[in-house]
């Protein structure tokens, strides 16, 4: 019966099938196949890659496989790909180009191995050469992306540096009898932080200074901190006491809460005064801020304590507590915020915390505004990632006679 009409097939038949389906599957696979002496001259080639290459199979059988290949390409074949096969008798996934009858350049994969006799003697080499075009077009299409990403990474940080800047004083105030010194540590170029800190004269005689931490990062947090940053040098101006400071500084931030993007902050301010026995008298208010740290001329070290004071904005009237302290000829009082003392010091998480500051202060006392912010810049800077939120330093010293410096930014 005719097996072209549903009969089976002779024997002869089958075996002629399987030879012809064999000879074109090598000839018409979807990737290219050649064979070639051990001295690298091609004996057998496929319809496939004489079709991307654009050649006729007499152009190609007799040469050398080498001379398929760019100028690299052919550098690298003699110094590593050809030893490599040599010796382990097998090189897979080579990354080439094959050079095209009309110039062009083809990007490939090329897998060789040797094959040998029964004895092990090698006889002939045998490869498979994959297209790469598409492979390579997706390449650099990634890397185009990439690249670009780079690019607007860079732009963004550029856009936060900027932004970071103006939401600190542009220089620090010269207070007449001060030693004034600042820092603004950046725990990540990608994102805003919250912190802020300023120094500023109020009425003649009296100067205001304040540090906060807004809550959270990036835009949002950035227009609360500048929102802060304008009332609180406003509210001061208006009524200078530091807890009624605070207290329109809490109803400006409750009248914005958003339950979603809440516009709440850490805060201390501070009303200096010159005392008529020298030095400063201070009135600091704080709403639920780290504790002011203390150092004092004979070296002696604490927190200025101000305990209950509540986060600002978060409810419509905030409990601010308050402390008053003299500063006299050689003592130092520091501000901070708490990505100082949250710092992780170990891999574990283990966190800098308020004793360790404490000590850390009682080895510098009695010290200076300007050796400490440089003290606490090293200290930062050696904790390296450890310091993963922004941390703000305002620091202000009663020189001893002789001792006076201008104002240090850092």
């Amino acid at each position: 019966m005719d097996p072209g009409l549903g009969g089976a097939a002779s024997g002869s038949q089958v075996s002629a099938l399987l030879e012809d389906s064999a000879e074109d599957l090598y000839e018409n696979a979807p990737c290219g196949y050649l064979s070639t002496l051990l001295d690298g001259r091609i004996a057998k080639i496929n319809r496939t890659l004489l079709d991307w290459l654009g050649h006729r199979r007499e152009d190609l059988v007799g040469k050398r496989f080498a001379d398929l290949l760019t100028v690299g390409g052919k550098l690298y074949h003699e110094t590593h790909f050809a030893p490599l096969l040599r010796l382990q008798g097998e090189v897979s996934g080579i990354a080439l180009e094959l050079k095209a009858a009309d110039g062009g350049r083809l990007p490939v994969l090329v897998t060789s191995a040797v094959k040998r006799d029964s004895d092990g003697r090698p006889l002939l080499i045998r490869t498979t050469v994959f297209d790469a075009r598409d492979r390579r077009a997706y390449e650099t299409e990634l890397l185009r992306a990439r690249q670009e990403a780079d690019r607007e990474r860079e732009r963004l940080q550029r856009l936060a540096t900027t932004l970071q800047r103006t939401l600190l004083p542009p220089a620090l105030e010269n207070v007449p009898g001060l030693d004034v010194a600042a820092h603004y540590h950046i725990a990540s170029v990608d994102e805003v932080g919250g912190d802020f800190y300023d120094l500023f004269p109020l009425s003649a005689g009296t100067w205001g200074l304040f540090l906060g931490d807004v809550c959270g990062k990036g835009a949002a947090a950035a227009a609360i901190t500048s929102l802060a940053r304008y009332t609180l040098r406003a509210a001061a101006v208006y009524h200078p006491d530091p807890a009624a400071v605070l207290d329109n500084l809490n109803t400006v931030l409750n009248h914005e809460y958003q339950a979603d993007d809440p516009n709440f902050c850490t805060v201390v301010f501070g009303l200096l005064t010159p005392a008529d026995r020298g030095g400063f008298d201070i009135t600091l208010a704080s709403g639920g801020h780290p504790p002011a740290l203390l150092m004092r001329a004979d070296a002696g070290v604490d927190y200025v304590h101000t305990p209950g004071g509540q986060l600002i904005g978060v409810l419509p009237d905030a409990d601010i507590a308050t402390a008053t302290l003299h500063l006299g000829p050689g003592d130092t009082l520091l501000l901070y915020t708490d990505g100082l003392t949250e710092a992780r010091t170990t891999m574990g998480g283990e966190r800098y915390g308020d004793e360790e500051l404490l000590d850390f202060a009682r080895s510098l006392a009695p010290t200076t505004a300007t050796a400490t912010i440089a003290a606490l810049r090293d200290l930062l800077d050696n904790l390296g990632t450890g310091v993963d939120d922004d941390t703000a330093l305002l620091a202000i010293t009663v020189p001893r006679p002789g001792d006076e410096q201008g104002p240090q930014r850092g």
